[in-house]
């Protein structure tokens, strides 16, 4: 396990995490891309338990979502049915992290953004524009850029849809889809690719 592990998270949370593996019974499946969440967890018709991960994460993304989900289930342990991301799971959701922030597991730079997030954890980091970044090592994909990078009116593509960027609605940007001529709000670190003039 160690060594599957070692390809998806930094190495000095190896040990720690196959810890958390070993005292909490669930099988982990490291799958394809998933639009709309980078991992679940779920309890299977035979009651077991599994975790999914998203296989397209960096090695701090796919840490911090692999400690999300085995909050899940500890939470889903200890208390029964209660609110997915209710005070239970925020309480262990900490717990759990706290032994990670360190330098040598996640870069100093990205160390205050995770403290204030994990002050009062959300759904998703990506609500965190700020922790989403430097998660993101405040570099984007190959090929794309960030949608704040771009101009007021400047064209993009996201799923092969055209767009034009709009103004910014506290934390999100107004796209207009030029093909339908209706508005889509952005996250503010969504990842698109620049029409070439």
């Amino acid at each position: 396990m160690s060594s599957i592990l070692s390809k998806y998270i930094p190495d000095k949370a190896v040990l720690m995490v196959q810890y958390l593996i070993e005292q909490n019974n669930f099988s982990l499946k490291i799958v394809n891309q998933r639009e709309t969440k980078h991992g679940d967890f779920r309890k299977m018709p035979d009651g077991s338990f599994q975790i999914t991960i998203n296989n397209n994460l960096n090695k701090y993304q796919f840490l911090l979502t692999l400690v999300h989900e085995i909050a899940h289930h500890i939470t889903h342990q200890k208390f029964g049915r209660v609110q997915p991301h209710g005070k239970e799971w925020k309480k262990v959701f900490q717990h759990l992290m706290l032994p990670f922030l360190k330098p040598d597991i996640f870069k100093y730079e990205m160390l205050p953004h995770l403290a204030k997030y994990l002050k009062n954890p959300k759904a998703s980091t990506d609500s965190d524009a700020n922790l989403a970044l430097a998660l993101k090592d405040f570099k984007p994909s190959d090929g794309k850029i960030f949608i704040f990078e771009l101009s007021i009116g400047q064209a993009f593509l996201f799923k092969n849809i055209t767009y034009k960027r709009g103004p910014k609605r506290r934390t999100r940007f107004e796209c207009l889809n030029t093909s339908n001529g209706k508005l889509y709000l952005f996250n503010q670190n969504a990842e698109v690719e620049i029409i070439k003039e």
